[in-house]
């Protein structure tokens, strides 16, 4: 390839196009005059194995091994069939033409942004230099080293052996670091926690071992003299009058001078006209550690508030910066490529997490408080969108960042096992209000703490940090996921040497990424946690190792239990913030499908798959607890079990999370919910609530509805054998006029309700209505006994049911009088919708029963992408509608009742 084919203007941001168009209309030319040069070095790469007998030529970037050698590893039984290929080293080469005499003048900086793990690199068969890390960036100078024709070329060795050699070396020291290997059951690899590389390549619980390798994001010539900017930080402040940006320009610098610059600021919603700083006209700036620093205050009425999901506009300024650099009090040289561009999104927002002694009298509150509202946090964890780095896309994060803000989440926890998310998946949290808690890639496990270790996780922390401080929905960052719970309880046999642990945790921890966090702090963001879970501030007391982690008086807590029955509220903790809990289901039928070889029979691969410990028994527990799940050598068993577990897992989830939501007003203060996890990277038994393909299992339509702005709750007493009745309002200003809440007793053997009684009820804005405890033997009594009949509440203005919820008094499995329900259903209609290159189908379906159908399931049998009205809901009338659209390349008015599987309870009843 010619390097200048591939040129651009230096700079970046989801603004830059607007602005430039705005703002400088000869500035798209000026690549040809004084602004710093990018050419992509995306195309024309060749990867070949050590021996040289496997080779790809023509690849793109990003890309790495199994995405070029074996994109099937996610099907059938590819993921142990495939792992060769991360047992070997490959060689990504690219042989580019270079217009040296046009370049003659100024700096040349080769720079890889990401690196997928252990490398070297040589240019014109120079060594250059080696990596480690993939969530660093690398730059190199090759300005004396290009030539016309140019050969450059990145030897990546294999990462399980490369973990395997530094595990050895730590051994042979007698400082090994656990754990070694992962449980059996996951089918992985050993020694994740050698390398910074995504922790879940080498399996999870959820995930499968694909230990990936490559060039995972772009490479680039940068030609420029000076300093670029890199990454702007933005840190918004209030007072009585004024919004205060707080700006940090953070530069990459050449050469070993000190220099000088002008930046300008240009926002042209914010402020009428551009900001141009001179200080460093003048006034030298340190090429060791450059940056520009200043404030801009802004007039409160110029502003526009961000708010997070559910509360307000997600307004967002776009700030746009030129620098302009030089050596020498002269001023710049004609010509000289020394002018770079750099734009961002701002939101103006307050965010502090509060933790002051709490109503019980028993430790500290955990919640966080958005532009002066204390805001219940409600939302799941995010892993990786793909298992392979280099195919984490903008497509499938959009639309998993969109089901989010449509189930009505306000806050994703990115999980510490994955990787620091890219530039647009920020930027599109930030335009759809979901915060993010972000953790720094470490979970699971201790870690070593040699010299180079520790150097590369601190230029890890300083990079990320920085690209990410300035997001308004970047809410807190934390350094790691479970690790102090794993050092204290002893999960990896730490009590052996627990005393060298403890050290080399806080010198990890808190000496090197808390240290390094620091460059980023906000007055608008709270200061980073040390762990989640953890005790939050309390843990300061424990010098960040604290005895119990998981005090339900402090900071946060994860909880899973699988050996008692989830949908009964009673087994849940009362804790201040739950970031993670969850129960585990398998994805659709259809999906396995798809995941499958023809002749793969389904369980075996199920259980292949099922990385849970304990495989599938917490599941089948569960679902046989409540649920009329056929023997295992019946036909209709697989689907059962399928079908079942989805249940299972969205009533266990939504109990657990509309208890946390109930607290809110209790002396517990519990103030947020974060369910384990969203998304998924493989067909596979997992907690998500969204399948691999992008469709919604039975647990995200749930949570549209669990988690709404406004819903009722009612949790079972046992001691007391009743219901509290509670009312949940997120909004500030709810319209409580009109408002009442209806009882409706049903049989199991016959539609519409036996009884009803209503009453008129209330709303408390931003908080919980406990509205009333009522008897079961109150309302179930006479005809109606816990086994014929069940129970649903409606919160209703007039017509209009605003939200509702089901009591099930007895085990489903032994209900009385749940038979066939007659159901019948057909395609009602079809439109279709051409929108660019995408056509958007959208069909009702009818549903008619005679009947209670019990928990209506709908699958579509066609490779699509599809959501659906609603799923897995009880029909208690004759008729119901179900609306289902999905996007494809054709109208599909050719799908049939057959393209369709529909499932009941009842089809299962004995």
């Amino acid at each position: 390839m010619t390097a200048g084919d591939n040129c651009r203007v230096f700079g970046g941001g989801a603004y830059c196009p607007l602005l430039v168009g705005l703002l400088w209309g000869s500035l798209a030319c000026s690549v040809l005059g004084d602004a710093v040069e990018v050419i992509e070095l995306g195309n024309n790469w060749m990867i070949t194995n050590q021996n040289g007998s496997l080779s790809r030529d023509d690849q793109t970037l990003p890309s790495g091994i199994y995405s070029a050698f074996g994109p099937q590893v996610l099907h059938s039984y590819n993921d142990i069939d495939l792992r060769w290929l991360a047992y070997d080293n490959w060689t990504y080469s690219n042989r580019f033409q270079f217009d040296v005499h046009h370049y003659k003048r100024g700096h040349i900086n080769l720079t890889f942004h990401g690196i997928d793990t252990v490398s070297e690199i040589r240019l014109n068969h120079q060594l250059l230099g080696r990596t480690d890390n993939m969530f660093v960036r690398y730059s190199y100078d090759v300005s004396t080293l290009l030539q016309t024709e140019n050969l450059l070329e990145v030897v990546i060795l294999s990462p399980v052996l490369a973990a395997l050699s530094r595990a050895q070396a730590l051994d042979k020291d007698g400082k090994s670091v656990p754990p070694e290997c992962p449980n059996k059951r996951y089918h992985g690899e050993c020694h994740m926690n050698m390398l910074r590389k995504m922790q879940a390549s080498f399996s999870w619980d959820w995930g499968p071992a694909v230990p990936s390798a490559g060039i995972w994001k772009n490479v680039e010539l940068e030609i420029y003299e000076v300093a670029v900017i890199r990454d702007v930080d933005v840190d918004v402040r209030r007072n009585d009058s004024h919004w205060n940006m707080h700006i940090r320009c953070y530069l990459d610098a050449v050469g070993k001078e000190n220099f000088y610059g002008r930046l300008i600021l240009y926002a042209v919603e914010l402020l009428e006209r551009p900001v141009v700083v001179e200080t460093y006209v003048s006034k030298s700036i340190s090429f060791l550690a450059p940056v520009i620093e200043f404030d801009q205050a802004v007039p409160i009425e110029k502003v526009v508030t961000w708010w997070p999901n559910g509360y307000g506009e997600q307004k967002l300024y776009p700030l746009h910066f030129t620098l302009k650099t030089w050596i020498g009090a002269d001023g710049p040289e004609i010509r000289s490529k020394t002018k770079s561009h750099k734009s961002v999104g701002v939101g103006f927002r307050t965010l502090e997490l509060v933790e002051v002694p709490a109503p019980d009298g028993l430790g500290n509150t955990f919640l966080f408080r958005v532009n002066g509202i204390e805001i219940f946090m409600k939302g799941s964890n995010y892993i990786p969108s793909d298992i392979l780095p280099e195919l984490q896309g903008n497509e499938q994060i959009g639309h998993l960042l969109r089901s989010a803000k449509e189930a009505n989440m306000n806050m994703l926890r990115v999980w510490g096992g994955g990787v620091y998310e890219s530039d647009y998946f920020y930027q599109l949290a930030d335009s759809l209000g979901i915060l993010i808690w972000q953790d720094m890639m470490f979970a699971c496990a201790m870690y070593p703490v040699s010299d180079d270790f520790l150097s590369s996780v601190r230029e890890e922390v300083r990079q990320n940090a920085k690209r990410l401080s300035h997001h308004p929905s970047v809410a807190i960052f934390v350094t790691n996921n479970e690790n102090e719970a794993a050092l204290v309880q002893n999960w990896y046999g730490t009590f052996s040497d627990r005393e060298r642990f403890e050290s080399e945790y806080r010198e990890l921890y808190l000496a090197n990424v808390i240290h390094e966090l620091k460059i980023v702090s906000h007055g608008s963001r709270p200061q980073p946690l040390v762990s989640s879970p953890s005790n939050g501030k309390a843990s300061e007391q424990d010098n960040y190792i604290s005895r119990d982690p998981q005090d339900n008086h402090n900071g946060d807590v994860h909880f899973y239990d699988y050996l008692k029955d989830a949908w009964n509220p009673e087994i849940y903790p009362r804790p201040r913030f739950a970031s993670e809990y969850g129960f585990q289901s398998f994805p659709g039928a259809y999906a396995w499908q798809r995941s499958k070889n023809d002749d793969d029979a389904l369980l075996p691969l199920l259980n292949h798959r099922q990385h849970h410990p304990l495989g599938n028994i917490p599941v089948i527990t569960l679902v046989e607890r409540h649920l009329p799940l056929p023997m295992p050598e019946d036909e209709n068993y697989p689907n059962a079990l399928i079908y079942f577990s989805q249940i299972a897992q969205a009533m266990a989830t939504k109990t657990e999370t509309e208890l946390y939501r109930s607290l809110r007003d209790t002396p517990h203060n519990t103030m947020g919910a974060l369910y384990w996890q969203l998304n998924d990277v493989w067909v596979a038994p997992s907690w998500s609530s969204i399948d691999v393909y992008g469709n919604w299992k039975l647990l995200q339509y749930w949570a549209r509805d669990f988690l709404a702005p406004i819903a009722i709750v009612a949790l079972y007493d046992r001691p007391t054998n009743s219901l509290n009745i509670s009312l949940i309002c997120d909004q500030l200003q709810p319209n409580t006029r009109g408002l009442m809440v209806t009882a409706n007793v049903h049989l199991w053997s016959q539609l519409l309700p036996r009884n009803s009684t209503s009453w008129v009820v209330t709303l408390r804005p931003n908080g919980v209505q406990y509205d009333k405890v009522i008897p079961i033997t109150e309302l179930l009594n006479g005809d109606f006994t816990i086994y014929n009949a069940f129970l649903e509440f409606q919160l209703r203005r007039g017509q209009e049911v605003i939200s509702r919820t089901y009591f099930f008094p007895a085990s489903i499995a032994a209900a009385i009088g749940i038979e066939d329900p007659g159901l019948e259903y057909e395609i009602a209609s079809r439109t279709c919708l051409t929108t660019g290159n995408v056509i958007r189908n959208s069909i009702s379906i009818s549903i008619q029963v005679k009947r209670p159908a019990v928990f209506v399931y709908l699958e579509l049998l066609k490779p699509y992408r599809y959501t659906l009205s609603e799923n897995g809901f009880m029909q208690t009338t004759p008729m119901h509608v179900v609306y289902l659209t999905f996007d494809a390349t054709s109208c599909a008015r050719l799908l049939r009742k057959s393209d369709l599987r529909v499932l009941t309870v009842n089809d299962f009843m004995k």
